[in-house]
């Protein structure tokens, strides 16, 4: 992390800003301008990594009016990226696995990309990736870990992933009940019922136990048992650095007071996941109290050591920091099951050890304002908690807190600990190994169990709904094209209809992958085949029997039928993104000729229904009629204008579009006002003049988009419309326009 030292620059920067020496000295208003555009420098400054100088102006937008902790989120972004860019640096990168150990890698679908613990009551995101419920509801995630989307809400566990790991890991599942019920019981603040049922858990299975410590950890900190909490979280750290087992770390050294500890680990828990929320916002509640509390003092301390400190910022292992704090030897799980079990009556004996404590802890604190900035090394003890130590103390050890040392990701063993402390990276192989392997047994795999509920079939391309049910994505979509409710819980599903984001279930899909490669092959060659019979767009060509379309003509679309709706939808997804138009016929079901209409853009509406801006392109022939899905189909050939080769027949049929062309225009520009603006709204302006009126199939763009303008009957236009002899569709047009120029105020 680079730093500049403000000097003169930044005085004369301030001075830019009309910022007095006095506060009283500026009018009011004055002050509310400086105030958020010494924020907007402060930012810029940090988003070119000039943290010295965005401290000193972040202090000094404190004295204009309150900073607050969302305000600092570019400036702890900017730490973050520095501490992972530094350890980046130090990392070595991971070592191959072997065989057995990636067939344990396969193992870890069953695990919840966040915790890394068993994927118990699974819930699938928006995404199509799936977390453990404990992990969503503490709101330990705020983007999903494998693809980084944003985690809008909750739903509901995936009822099929939850059949499924109940039938072929029963004990799991067990097992993740009772955590829950740990869990609940913290939340109820029955936490020596929580440290009972966790020691219980523990001792069953003491080596698979880092997320029951962890929630025991918890448990013992509601107590104000921080000795205890420590040491269950150390425990989780030494088999593997989590930003869980982190951030518990650093919530229990500031419940004791420790808070530049603390401070510490929630920096290295963000570095290990910078999307954890809970810690950005204690950094920036904790830097915003120190920035807030400094004023003018907080200057004074940064000028005094940019003339002692390098131009960039030199860390002194936050990596480390998370393992600062007394090392505690592990116990046995006979003696927290007694601890567990008197905790109620331990509670007056920790009360006055805290008390002990905050004694000592405020002797430091009096002894660094003895020293003063001299003292720098002893670190920030207990800055924010500690009512002895004054501002200008703060602001030096704010300094020397973003002012430390290189950073090296290391391992540092400690005599007084039989555990070995993590640095922010952790080795995937040590990872893998530490992790029991799951396997799931031949008998218990069932093709039933990943049935689709509607189409009676294997799953092929699983979604799932935020009510937890699972559905093949086009059996889903069809159903939602009826109605926006879940087909089997019938719960509202506006919200997801209204997002369309049908992202495939990814778990599902690997184990369908897996344990049903043949019957998933089956399906894909089925879909690949029907795919492919709807790319031809000359058999089974998809009708939208509605009006006249016409070549090069725009034609918008309000489609709202649910047939129409599946239609447009295969349309896109085929890639054809186009279909024809008829009109309808009482007796064939729809008319001899039409049009070919090009997708040019579809707009969904939140509740399903779609706008479709459409163009006209090929005219066709009807050779045969059915039906797919309820809507109508076609068998069709293109139509093509009869070429004109002789000269004389080609002169004269150009004299009759020259002399067709400046009728309808005069006939267009005396039209009034209201149907002339109608005209250009829905159709735009006439085309211009073509040089060769036989360059395209269609003949000249001008004859499609009068015919579509003039007011005829439809049954005139379609005779137009089936006509391959561009002379004789030019005689059509001119006898149209003879016959509405002789009709008075026409």
């Amino acid at each position: 992390m680079s730093l500049q030292e403000p000097g003169e620059e930044a005085t004369g920067e301030r001075s830019a800003f009309v910022i007095g020496t006095e506060k009283d000295d500026v009018p009011e208003q004055a002050d509310v301008d400086h105030h958020q555009l010494i924020l907007l420098k402060a930012n810029a400054l940090t988003s070119e990594n000039s943290l010295k100088e965005a401290i000193y102006w972040f202090s000094m937008a404190s004295r204009y009016g309150p900073v607050k902790p969302e305000q600092l989120s570019t400036f702890v972004d900017c730490i973050v990226r520095n501490l992972k860019d530094k350890t980046a640096c130090g990392s070595v990168s991971p070592p191959k696995l072997d065989s057995k150990e990636q067939d344990s890698c396969w193992n870890q679908v069953f695990d919840c990309p966040s915790c890394n613990s068993f994927l118990g009551e699974p819930v699938t995101l928006a995404c199509g990736h799936s977390f453990c419920k404990r992990c969503l509801q503490r709101g330990l995630l705020s983007r999903c870990k494998l693809c980084h989307e944003p985690v809008r809400c909750e739903g509901k566990p995936n009822v099929i992933l939850c059949g499924l790991l109940a039938k072929w890991f029963p004990s799991e599942v067990k097992r993740f009940k009772r955590l829950s019920e740990v869990d609940e019981l913290c939340l109820r603040n029955r936490c020596v019922d929580a440290v009972r049922q966790a020691s219980d858990m523990i001792q069953a299975e003491p080596k698979t136990t880092a997320d029951v410590r962890l929630s025991r950890a918890e448990a013992y900190t509601s107590l104000k048992q921080f000795d205890l909490a420590l040491e269950d979280i150390e425990f989780c750290l030494a088999s593997g650095c989590s930003a869980e087992a982190l951030f518990r770390k650093a919530t229990v050294l500031q419940e004791m007071g420790e808070v530049d500890q603390s401070l510490q680990v929630f920096l290295n828990c963000l570095a290990v996941d910078e999307n954890f929320p809970c810690a950005k916002r204690q950094v920036e509640k904790i830097l915003c109290d120190l920035l807030s509390s400094a004023n003018d003092n907080i200057k004074v301390g940064l000028r005094e050591t940019a003339q002692n400190t390098s131009p960039h910022l030199r860390s002194k292992s936050l990596v480390a920091g998370a393992q600062v704090g007394s090392q505690i030897p592990v116990q046995r799980q006979s003696q927290h099951h007694v601890r567990a079990v008197s905790a109620h009556q331990q509670t007056d004996k920790q009360e006055k050890r805290w008390e002990s404590l905050e004694r000592t802890s405020l002797s430091r604190a009096h002894s660094l304002r003895c020293s003063g900035p001299s003292s720098g090394e002893l670190g920030l003890k207990r800055v924010c908690s500690a009512p002895q130590l004054g501002d200008q103390e703060k602001a030096s050890l704010l300094k020397r807190k973003l002012s430390i040392s290189d950073i090296e990701p290391c391992i540092v063993d400690s005599g007084s600990s039989k555990y070995k402390k993590q640095g922010v990276k952790t080795s995937p192989k040590t990872a893998t190994k530490a992790k029991a392997y799951k396997s799931v047994l031949k008998d218990l795999i069932d093709a039933n169990d990943l049935e689709c509920s509607l189409c009676m079939r294997l799953f092929y391309e699983p979604v799932t709904t935020p009510c937890g049910h699972t559905f093949c994505k086009s059996c889903l979509e069809r159903c939602l094209d009826h109605t926006p409710h879940c087909p089997l819980c019938k719960e509202s599903l506006k919200e997801y209809l209204a997002c369309r984001k049908y992202t495939v279930t990814s778990i599902l899909d690997v184990l369908i992958k897996q344990y049903f490669s043949q019957e998933h092959e089956v399906r894909s060659k089925i879909h690949l085949e029907e795919t492919r019979e709807l790319s031809d767009l000359t058999k089974n060509v998809p009708i939208f029997v509605c009006t006249m379309a016409y070549p090069t003509v725009p034609c918008p679309l309000h489609v709202f039928e649910p047939r129409y709706r599946l239609m447009i939808r295969r349309c896109m997804d085929t890639g054809t993104r186009q279909f024809g138009m008829c009109i309808s016929d009482p007796q064939k079901g729809f008319v001899d000729y039409g049009c070919m209409l090009i997708i040019r853009s579809v707009h969904f509406l939140p509740d399903g229904r779609s706008v479709v801006d459409t163009i006209g392109g090929k005219r066709f022939r009807v050779l045969s009629r059915g039906m797919k899905d309820g809507y109508s189909i076609a068998d069709i050939e293109h139509l093509e204008d009869t070429r004109v080769e002789a000269r004389e027949e080609l002169e004269s049929l150009q004299e009759l579009h020259d002399a067709v062309y400046n009728q309808a225009r005069v006939w267009f520009q005396n039209l009034k006002i209201r149907f002339h603006n109608q005209i250009l709204q829905h159709f735009g302006p006439m085309p211009e003049r073509e040089a060769d009126i036989q360059a395209t199939p269609n003949g000249p763009a001008c004859c499609w988009w009068l015919l579509a303008v003039l007011p005829i009957d439809p049954r005139y236009q379609l005779s137009v419309l089936s006509m391959t002899s561009l002379k004789e569709r030019l005689v059509k047009i001119q006898h149209i326009l003879t016959y509405l120029q002789s009709i008075p105020n026409s």
